[in-house]
Formats: C-alpha cells, structure tokens, sequence
C-alpha cells in the first residue's frame, strides 16, 4: 500500500452531532455510574431462566441443546405487544422470566452496546481512540454460569447452548465457584467456529461496566489466555474464544488494522473511546466504519444478495403515523397517511421497510430536514429493531460521498502536526 502523506484535515458539510454527543455522553457518563454489578448478576441470571425448559418441552429441549433455538414469532407477537410489560421497567430476573417471543428477543437485544456508524472523524482520533478489525459473523452475547455457556444473537434467539473453560461454563471439577460468571460481547465466526472476544462484561463475578475499555481490553486478553478459553476445542471446551487485537489509533495501527492479516473475514474496522464505559443500547463512543476494501458488505444488500438500485431504510411506526429511528431519543424521518394507515392495519412498533427517492436526505445545521421516503413492505419478522439514524446517514453517504481511509490518515496528520506546533509554542 503506498504511504500517505496527506495533511489535511477531513472536513464535509455538517449532517449530524456526533461529535457532540460523543461529548455530552462522557460526561454524563462521569457525572453518574449505575449499579453495573446488579445489572451485571440479572443479565446473566436472566439468560439463563429464559432458555431452561418447561416440562411438557423438556425431552424436545434436551434432544436440540447444541442447536440454535427458533421462535415462533407469528403466534406470539401481536400477544406480546399488548399484554407484556414495558420492557424499560424491567429490571429483575422476575419480570424478565415471565417474557416470551418478541419482548423476550427485544430485552435482550437491548443489553448489547451498538456503535454508531462513522459519519464524522472524530476529534482527537489518535489520542483518545482504539481501533481493530471487525470479524464477520454473528454478533452475540457469552454467558457462562452455572456449569453451562449460553450465546444469544443480537435479536435475543440463542446461538449456541454448550460447556466452555470460561468460568462456570461447564460442569468440571476445577472449574469456578458456583455463584461465579462470565459475561463476553462476541462475534462468532462461522468458517472457523470460533468466538472473536471483541470486549468483556463480567469476569468471575467481577463487573467490567464501569471500567473504560483501556481496562476492559487489558483485562479481556490477560484473563482468556490464563482461563484456557483460546485453547482448541475439546469434551469441555467445545467452541474456541480468541482476542480480537486492539491498535492505537495513530497512522501505525489504523494501518494495521485496515491492511493486516487476520485469521478471520473482516467487517470493517470498530472504533473505541478509550475511556468509554460498557453501556448498552447506541452510544456514539463506539464506532464501526466499512470501505469495500475491508468488508464484503459496505452498503445492505437484498435477500438475493444484490446492492438494491435505491437505499432501503427500516423504521418503526408510531401511533401518530411518524416512523422514526431506534435511537435513543429517535429521529422522526416522515409520517404516514392516516387513510394508508388504516387500510394497513399496522399497529404502534410495526416494523417498516422504505426506500430512499430522488429527493435523497435534506440536512439543515447538522440534522435531518426532510427524507423522500417510499414505503415498500414489512422487513423479516426476525428483526428486533429499526435502523439507526447513523446507519441510514452512513449508507446515503457510501452512495454519494463516503469516508475513507485516507480521511483518517489526514486526520491523524494535521493532529500531530498541530500537537508538534503546541510543543513548540509552550517551548
């Protein structure tokens, strides 16, 4: 690869506040801490009450315990939706074991930190911020408790049900302390069977939350190595964990990771403040980025596996007919006839697939004027969530004007030249 001597820094017309919520988030999150060893001792307890069987389910459980689990959601979502509790309140192992189908998916899907999609190069890049290679696969949750190990898929339907060498993850003499756990963030790679550890919740019953992941990554690849977890698959074992590497993201190890070899098929490259905490749902403090020389997806694709000729984008429907983002809080990209709505049928949290027109996205200051949307139908039924207001910007851009590597080496130059210019001033 040739080497790049670009200077400047990136600059584009503003179409977000990323940036400023990557501020506003750190501090709130040093102004209030949650009590991330409860949250921690439900997550894992919880996972584990919603997969035991019932008795009239017990011997069909027994025979699949090694395959992923299906939902019905067809029979229970509509039930869902009306009867269950709202899944903010939720908050013990009580609540949650009385969830099913959809709810059941939808509260664990929410226990996961989601990155923003890059739509701004963040300030700082070099000082404040890691990078690594995504691994390609299905990103899940790793509990182990109990004797036994748990993955749960980013919609909440389990992965696998399996014996590992994390902490209590199978029933061993040498293994850990009964009322011990561990809790991993994931990525299973299919063509290698192996979990990529892309960051740790919970080691040993030790919360990992409120730790910034300076901390969580040292911790992750010091702890795997000794726990045997990175050995090859065995009787107790049977799915091998790996470190996913972690560089500085200075011109070295942003290169490192976009052009380095790597056991697995990457997905774009992740992004971490180096002083954010674990915090789940969308948070602008992780960020992922794809070009189509790091990923074989850069832009969503159709169930033939075809670039669509116009964007697709997923929103939720609200009751006043507005469809809006899973953002926290949402972005309101249009609103819905009345008369289509009643014709339609579709309720409040129906999922909605749309197309972006010729009119494109409109921003005014930073935020989303107007978008010409064209409805186009419902989005498979194992879907938890609508886009987000990254992803749908991230994807407009990768068809008119996307970010590139170059971008953050011209970034990361001009912030080391202008660090160089401070030294000499304070000289």
């Amino acid at each position: 690869m040739p080497t790049h001597e670009i200077r400047r820094a990136y600059k584009r017309p503003a179409i977000s506040d990323q940036q400023k919520r990557r501020e506003l988030s750190l501090l709130r999150q040093q102004q209030s801490r949650s009590d991330a060893q409860s949250q921690a001792r439900r997550l894992a307890s919880t996972l584990f009450s919603l997969n035991q069987p019932t008795p009239s389910t017990s011997s069909a459980a027994t025979a699949a315990a090694d395959d992923p689990i299906d939902v019905d959601i067809d029979s229970e979502e509509e039930d869902d939706q009306q009867n269950s509790p709202q899944l903010e309140n939720i908050k013990d192992v009580r609540q949650a074991s009385k969830l099913r189908g959809q709810e059941s998916r939808r509260w664990f899907a929410r226990q996961l930190m989601l990155p923003e999609w890059m739509i701004d190069v963040p300030d700082r890049l070099s000082q404040d911020w890691f990078v690594l290679a995504r691994p390609a696969g299905k990103r899940c949750f790793v509990v182990s408790t109990n004797g036994t190990t748990v993955s749960r898929q980013r919609n909440g339907i389990v992965l696998h049900h399996f014996p590992s060498a994390l902490p209590c993850g199978a029933r061993t003499r040498g293994n850990s302390a009964a009322q011990s756990y561990c809790i991993l963030d994931c990525i299973f790679h299919e063509m290698d069977q192996t979990y990529y550890v892309i960051d740790m919740l919970c080691w040993g019953g030790y919360s990992l939350y409120d730790c910034n992941a300076e901390f969580r990554f040292f911790w992750s690849n010091s702890k795997l190595a000794e726990s045997g977890a990175c050995e090859p698959p065995s009787q107790y074992h049977r799915y091998r964990f790996s470190p996913v590497p972690v560089y500085n993201c200075d011109q070295n190890g942003l290169l490192s990771a976009y052009t380095g070899q790597v056991p697995y098929v990457k997905d774009g490259l992740l992004f971490y403040n180096k002083h954010a905490h674990y915090q789940s749902g969308n948070t602008p403090l992780t960020l992922v980025w794809k070009d189509e020389k790091c990923s074989q997806y850069v832009i969503d694709t159709d169930s033939k596996g075809e670039v669509p000729s116009k964007q697709q984008v997923v929103l939720e429907l609200q009751n006043d007919g507005t469809v809006i983002t899973s953002d926290d809080p949402p972005v309101v990209f249009g609103c819905l006839d009345q008369e289509i709505l009643q014709k339609s049928g579709f309720c409040q949290g129906s999922l909605l697939r749309f197309s972006i027109n010729d009119g494109g996205l409109t921003f005014i200051d930073g935020k989303l004027e107007k978008a010409d949307l064209q409805f186009q139908d419902k989005p498979n039924r194992a879907r938890a969530f609508a886009d987000s207001y990254s992803k749908v910007v991230f994807q407009y851009m990768a068809r008119h004007s996307p970010l590139k590597i170059d971008d953050f080496l011209g970034t990361i130059n001009s912030q080391s030249d202008q660090e160089s210019k401070d030294v000499e001033m304070s000289g």
